[in-house]
């Protein structure tokens, strides 16, 4: 599975789950983080529960920043 199908299953998920998963990850990145940094995911993590449509998908970040800085 690449990284593109993984993020689709992801979306799949319940939201509760999504939050799993984000925090399982987080915690194995974390030793790479500041303590500040780790509070800031945390923080959008909470806000993004609280507000699942705001937001931009990651797909349209994405493929907007390829545009941007390709040349």
């Amino acid at each position: 599975m690449n990284a593109t199908e993984v993020v689709e299953q992801f979306h799949k998920l319940p939201l509760v789950e999504q939050r799993e998963v984000f925090e399982q990850l987080r915690d194995e990145f974390e030793d790479e983080l500041s303590p500040e940094q780790v509070a800031e995911l945390d923080r959008r993590a909470e806000d993004a529960l609280k507000n699942p449509g705001r937001g931009t998908p990651w797909e349209q970040l994405r493929d907007e920043t390829l545009r941007k800085y390709q040349r």
